[in-house]
């Protein structure tokens, strides 16, 4: 059984090593000059940066990039089911695994209303 495990820990311990050892000879090879004010700052396609740091953005913008995010996920457990429905369709558990996935289906339609209800994809707001 620890037999299966020795090739990703040997992986594991070849990625730790080659992340340690770039680190370590960067830092033991490498050229370093000195620290001023001129090389900390920001550097912005060769314009020196004036005025806030960033631009604001709308709240808007970040829930929508949540809703996505949340739809998203969505396909990527749908897929994987429809890839093996048939099967389950064979074995005669197909009412099963169809209305497990449309309850699934079902509140994330509700959650796709509420938030329609609410005017969260409205950007005229």
């Amino acid at each position: 059984m620890v037999d299966n495990y020795i090739p990703v820990l040997l992986q594991v311990v070849v990625a730790a090593g080659f992340a340690s050892s770039t680190l370590i000879f960067s830092v033991l090879l490498g050229k370093s000059a000195p620290r001023n004010a001129m090389k900390d700052s920001a550097y912005e396609c060769g314009m020196l940066p004036v005025g806030d740091h960033q631009p604001r953005f709308s709240v808007k913008f970040y829930l929508v990039a949540m809703l996505f995010v949340i739809f998203d996920i969505e396909v990527v457990f749908m897929y994987p089911w429809a890839v093996v429905f048939r099967d389950f369709l064979a074995n005669g558990m197909g009412p099963t695994i169809f209305w497990s996935m449309a309850g699934f289906a079902g509140i994330l339609l509700v959650a796709y209303l509420y938030a329609l209800k609410k005017g969260a994809l409205s950007w005229k707001n």
